[in-house]
């Protein structure tokens, strides 16, 4: 089992960075695919990114290509989205998630989730 809770979240003028941080705790977070996830306000809920148990390929949303970036140590348990080129749009709360079968399009598809961190990006 695994709780993870998010961190990092905050206000940040548009065309600023942003990294946010998903910790883990329970066994076997190296046995588990992460995700990110975001909802605006009255949007629902979007897959961002995600990246592989080993960490080895990571998948993101044509919104956020060539501007986010996710990664995770499994010896210290992490996970990270580094968040670059911040525009309004990005404006959400931020969720992780973690599947045991790999990497799914839905936040509801996976075994864990946290409670979410807010960010918001100011023009």
């Amino acid at each position: 089992q695994l709780q993870l809770e998010e961190s990092g979240g905050t206000t940040v003028q548009a065309g600023g960075s942003l990294r946010l941080s998903c910790r883990a705790s329970g066994r076997a977070f190296a046995a588990y695919a992460m995700a990110w996830f975001r909802q605006a306000r009255g949007g629902e809920r979007e897959f961002v990114a995600a990246t592989t148990a080993n960490g080895e390929k990571t998948y993101y949303d044509d919104s956020v290509k060539g501007r986010f970036a996710i990664s995770r140590d499994n010896i210290k348990n992490m996970a990270w989205l580094q968040m670059n080129s911040l525009q309004p749009e990005d404006t959400a709360v931020y969720y992780c998630a973690a599947r045991y079968y790999g990497i799914a399009p839905r936040f509801d598809e996976y075994d864990y989730r946290g409670q979410g961190t807010q960010v918001t990006v100011s023009s």
